[in-house]
């Protein structure tokens, strides 16, 4: 193992100069931040509201139902507009990987779902339990059938711990297991697990699925932030840590997959390419992961971050609007055209969020950019009209690199980088203005998202 102990500030830097802001860093970091805040498609947001008696009914109340059902209400005046979805709490999960780190408190990522309800939209506090688009309607948990004229589909993904064999999600916190993904409470105690781990070092195993998921930098994230932590507790000489990537590449983007790579090389982080992890053994902690050949490797672990495969929910999987061929099939995404959100057989349906299958866009930027889109769409068609507004696949990846520094990584379809402020933020450089930006400037966006106001 090499030593990677070092006396590095908090920032991640000389701590003399990294502690004292700049007045041209401060200049921009609030020009940044007001960017971010008033950022939009190009979707025409003033127009005046479209007379209507359409019912609309959206399936899912997280990021994209919510945000959906603001700007709805800014667009259509006399719809009847009704959200399904059995959650109270709300979960700001961009968050998750800063409380998984120790650099937030549980509660930063904890708000409700009725504060972001707008005036004039139906809650239906049940679960999806069936869609038929052939009859119209949506079946609820409870069984209520609740017909519409257009439906906007919003239900997310569902986390598959079960598809590891050995995995529990109670297991989260205990045996050296961590996941930040299965919650608040789960994301405290992956930072547990974690804070124990770096007390004395060992084998960090990290990892990601071979199924499409939701914010796929964040494995990657948490790896620079647990071997960060290992070197600020002076136990990285001590310790392995290893990134297992489900395929050949570290980042779907060519370009950031090899800027990852060398930042791995520098840092000491072992990469296995072509290993996805089948299976547990809490007790002696050993994870068995699958290998190219098609046999199988064993690797020890101290401390083990276990990312599940992630599905479509059954409600959408199971039915007429997955994908029925091609790549998306065994994950049961929506079938819709990648660049208007509208399903590809069902016209009055549309996907956003993480159940639109498309190839990019399984994050809460791509959300502020596909439903604007999709509400585009959907209002013009009822107003007799036709919309040219167009999602090109953006999507955006603060790549955290270790405390302090960011990477502000945005990407389209075509795996062109399509930084928001060019000249200001270089998106592959290791920035303290990009670390800003994730952990200071993205959550009052995001809440301004969720009220259609970004």
């Amino acid at each position: 193992m090499q030593s990677h102990d070092s006396k590095k500030s908090p920032l991640g830097g000389d701590a003399a100069s990294e502690m004292q802001i700049s007045r041209r860093r401060a200049l921009m970091l609030g020009a940044a931040a007001t960017a971010a805040a008033g950022l939009a498609p190009a979707v025409a947001q003033a127009r005046s509201r479209v007379k209507t008696q359409a019912r609309i009914v959206i399936a899912g109340g997280g990021a994209a139902g919510l945000t959906a059902a603001n700007r709805l209400v800014e667009s259509l005046d006399g719809a009847r507009i009704i959200m399904i979805d059995a959650r109270k709490e709300h979960y700001y999960q961009p968050g998750f990987t800063l409380v998984g780190a120790g650099i937030k408190p549980r509660d930063y990522v904890v708000s409700t779902t009725g504060e972001y309800v707008p005036s004039g939209v139906e809650w239906v506090q049940a679960s999806v339990a069936e869609i038929d688009p052939d009859g119209n309607k949506v079946v609820t948990d409870a069984g209520q059938a609740i017909p519409y004229d257009y439906l906007i589909v919003a239900t997310g993904m569902r986390l598959n711990y079960s598809e590891i064999e050995g995995m529990d999600p109670a297991l989260i916190g205990k045996e050296g297991i961590g996941s930040i993904y299965n919650g608040p409470d789960a994301a405290a105690a992956t930072w547990q697990a974690l804070s124990a781990f770096a007390e004395k070092g060992g084998r960090g195993v990290f990892l990601r699925p071979a199924t499409e998921m939701k914010c796929a930098g964040a494995p990657l994230k948490y790896t620079f932030l647990s071997e960060d932590h290992l070197t600020r507790k002076g136990t990285r000489s001590k310790s392995e840590i290893v990134y297992n990537s489900n395929n050949k590449v570290l980042f779907s983007v060519p370009i950031v997959s090899e800027k990852v790579r060398m930042l791995f090389k520098d840092r000491g982080i072992k990469v296995n390419y072509e290993r996805v992890l089948k299976s547990i053994d809490p007790g002696r902690r050993i994870a068995t992961f699958s290998t190219p050949d098609g046999g199988t490797a064993e690797e020890n672990y101290d401390f083990l971050h276990v990312i599940p495969p992630m599905r479509a929910p059954d409600a959408v999987r199971n039915s007429p609007l997955s994908w029925k061929e091609g790549p998306w099939v065994s994950e049961g995404w929506m079938e819709v055209d990648r660049g208007t959100l509208r399903h590809m057989r069902y016209r009055n349906v549309f996907g956003v969020g993480d159940i639109a299958g498309v190839p990019k866009g399984k994050t809460a930027a791509s959300v502020k950019w596909q439903v604007p889109v999709a509400v585009d769409h959907l209002v013009a068609e009822i107003a007799g009209k036709e919309s040219d507004a167009l999602y090109t696949g953006y999507t955006s990846c603060p790549l955290i690199t270790r405390l302090g520094q960011a990477m502000l990584v945005e990407f389209d379809y075509e795996n062109n980088l399509v930084p928001s402020f060019p000249g200001m933020i270089a998106p592959l450089e290791e920035l303290w203005i990009s670390w800003v930006m994730k952990t200071m400037a993205l959550k009052p966006t995001y809440i301004s998202m969720l009220r259609g106001r970004a």
